[in-house]
């Protein structure tokens, strides 16, 4: 599964009162990236929980916060995903800030653990098709 990059920009609505992120408006931004990377594969998920009756659900999450992200920032935030067995992904994922003309600085890094559950009970259920043929088409 390839890996997917996401930009975005800070505002107002995601600082602190001193305009740096808010710590937990980090989660925010990789939620977003994933949800970008599954909807550039042609997939969103509103039609996937309505029509294929499934959701992902984070079932883990370890990040770590490197350098705080500032109101106005540029950012590109990375998914990487990862097979983690039959009903889950993991994602590698990352938070850098854009500069122009300068290299990228990373900002944040997690390591994010989705499960595929069914849309009614909750329980797991297998990744979907395509998702389980992109794992295969990579090999071991």
């Amino acid at each position: 599964m390839s890996g997917f990059l996401w930009p975005a920009r800070v505002y107002w609505e995601d600082t602190d009162g001193g305009g740096i992120v808010y710590y937990a408006n980090y989660l925010r931004f990789l939620e977003r990236a994933r949800t970008e990377w599954l909807r550039q594969l042609g997939h969103s998920q509103q039609r996937l929980a309505s029509e294929e009756g499934i959701l992902f659900t984070v079932v883990s999450l370890e990040i770590e916060y490197r350098v705080p992200a500032r109101l106005d920032d540029e950012l590109e935030i990375s998914c990487e995903p990862r097979p983690q067995g039959p009903a889950s992904l993991r994602f590698a994922q990352c938070v850098y800030r854009r500069a122009p003309g300068a290299e990228r600085e990373l900002l944040a890094q997690a390591c994010v653990r989705v499960a595929c559950v069914d849309a009614r009970t909750l329980r797991p259920r297998r990744l979907p098709a395509f998702l389980l043929e992109m794992r295969a088409a990579e090999g071991p």
